[in-house]
């Protein structure tokens, strides 16, 4: 039994198309940004995470309109169209590419088409298009999938080998000088005396000395 056909569906429509063949591949990328900042002391910068970049879907489809010979450019509007604005959505239509086990829920954001096959009067039977779909994640879909905590909650923080105070305050705070919480939270009189293994309480910002009151950063 052959591998199922890759599928392109609409997803508010359910109007959907299947590929004449299968790509011979497909290539999925995916990276994130980190900014490095500068701490006085250390032996290199720290890296803090910004943000996750969209992960991308590529491949290439081959169309072919020669038995019965036709245009295939009726073929590859089909999915060049898959760009347009929506008239209902206001925006290109999301969609879903499936193959086998590959499930993606993406928008159509770049085609080069590349006609290598013509009839005596010119009109295309072959095209190879390269496609490139970028995964739509809705912020609904977003806050269900990632479970985040942020500096409005208090969490847990497991000290590894060459940290400090202001190390962890960069990466939990977005800021080295804002140690004293962490210090005052732990009850660290110094607050180089930690070791790697310990586990830390980082609070919530702002943050109140429990003693005194005092609204501390």
């Amino acid at each position: 039994m052959g591998l199922a056909k890759a599928r392109i569906t609409v997803e508010y429509s359910g109007v959907f198309f299947d590929v004449f063949f299968n790509p011979e591949e497909y290539t999925l990328n995916k990276d994130n940004n980190f900014a490095a900042q500068a701490i006085p002391g250390l032996t290199g910068p720290l890296l803090q995470f910004v943000h996750g970049n969209m992960r991308t879907l590529e491949m290439e489809l081959f169309l072919d309109t020669l038995e019965p010979p036709r245009d295939v450019r009726d073929e590859t509007q089909k999915i060049v169209k898959l760009l347009d604005i929506d008239s209902t959505l206001h925006a290109p239509p999301v969609l879903r590419v499936s193959w086998a086990s590959l499930q993606f829920r993406c928008v159509l954001a770049r085609v080069s088409q590349k006609f290598i096959r013509f009839l005596d009067d010119g009109r295309p039977v072959r095209a190879r298009l390269n496609v490139t779909f970028n995964e739509f994640i809705d912020p609904d879909t977003e806050a269900k999938q990632v479970n985040r905590q942020t500096a409005d909650f208090s969490k847990a923080h497991v000290v590894k080998l060459g940290e400090t105070l202001s190390r962890i305050a960069a990466l939990h705070y977005d800021d080295p000088e804002v140690w004293r919480p962490i210090a005052i939270a732990n009850g660290l009189d110094n607050p180089r005396a930690i070791s790697p293994g310990q586990s830390l309480l980082i609070p919530s910002l702002p943050f109140a000395d429990p003693t005194t009151g005092e609204v501390v950063v």
